[in-house]
């Protein structure tokens, strides 16, 4: 071996371990992710992992995920979030509208990633979906009047006698306002007459199903939000109880255990939240990335629910199922 070569290889061996040694030095970059509704061990949240994944990171080595947890309850939100700007994190990544406008009054400097949110314009989190200025991006879930529509067509189609339907709703959420605001505006072309039913606290839930009762309501549609869903079980223990079968926009109501739900893909929107933080934590300034909408939407329909209730689905339903619980 010619000296020159020797001498390169025993420079390059002598540096190798301090680069090996800067590498594991450095430390992980911090994402604070807080969840309203979910729980971190949530399939949403592991989706997000899965995203991360993706992207080339190690959670431990690259990044540290410090997960917080409202369980629905939106009072505890803003501490949650103060926690999270306290601790510096890198980038913020929240599950809803309603802890996405408290991060936004709470920190200008970090970034703010939605993993999902409702109207993000309507709302002013946002500029525009493609222009959305300041430390705000990520992903909106706009429930739109075609996919309420949808919803009621399904309910109709799955219990062809149903003429009457009750809408639960939580009012606290601003999202579902302007639901509320489509499904009425469907009322008069639509051949099912609906009731609206609002509920804040768990103590509600009784006494909202007696005005469900009262209604004669034959079905549930019920909005999506945080604290309905922190609250899953309660309302779906209602509506066993009264045997009325239920549907809703996220998936993460049928694997819960009620009948369907028709709307965004809630595991590809997590996923791509991860690729929001991905560019974010390589340089890129959340107004310099669009506001995306799902591209990708499902029917999950739960057939042991189904089976509970006495309802047949009817083949047509199943074959345009994207999951069937079994």
């Amino acid at each position: 071996m010619k000296r020159r070569e020797f001498v390169t290889l025993l420079g390059v061996a002598a540096a190798w371990p301090l680069a090996a040694r800067a590498q594991q030095t450095t430390s992980p970059r911090r994402i604070g992710f807080l969840l309203v509704g979910l729980s971190p061990e949530s399939k949403a949240a592991l989706h997000f992992r899965r995203g991360l994944r993706d992207a080339g990171y190690s959670e431990g080595r690259d990044v540290v995920i410090e997960w917080r947890s409202a369980n629905g309850d939106y009072e505890r939100v803003p501490g949650l979030i103060a926690d999270l700007v306290r601790s510096k994190v890198d980038v913020i990544v929240l599950d809803s509208t309603v802890a996405t406008e408290v991060a936004k009054r709470s920190t200008s400097n970090i970034p703010i990633v939605m993993a999902l949110a409702l109207d993000p314009v309507g709302s002013g989190l946002v500029n525009s979906l493609a222009h959305p200025g300041g430390n705000v991006t990520g992903l909106s879930m706009m429930t739109t009047v075609d996919l309420n529509s949808k919803r009621l067509q399904l309910l109709k189609e799955l219990t062809p006698q149903l003429d009457r339907a009750a809408v639960i709703w939580n009012p606290d959420h601003p999202g579902s306002t302007k639901a509320v605001q489509d499904l009425k505006a469907i009322v008069p072309s639509f051949p099912i007459e609906l009731s609206f039913v609002g509920v804040r606290t768990p103590e509600q839930f009784g006494p909202a199903f007696a005005d469900v009762s009262g209604a004669k309501a034959q079905a549930i549609y019920a909005i999506d939000a945080p604290f309905l869903f922190a609250h899953r079980m309660t309302l779906l223990e209602h509506a066993s109880t009264a045997r009325l079968p239920t549907i809703h926009d996220l998936r993460r109501w049928p694997e819960a255990g009620a009948l369907m739900s028709y709307g965004p893909d809630l595991h590809d929107l997590f996923r791509r939240s991860a690729m929001y933080v991905d560019r974010i934590l390589k340089g890129t300034k959340p107004a310099d990335l669009p506001v995306e909408q799902p591209t990708r939407f499902e029917l999950v329909i739960n057939t042991k629910t189904a089976k509970a209730l006495g309802l047949q689905i009817p083949p047509t339903l199943l074959v345009l199922a994207d999951e069937v619980i079994e």
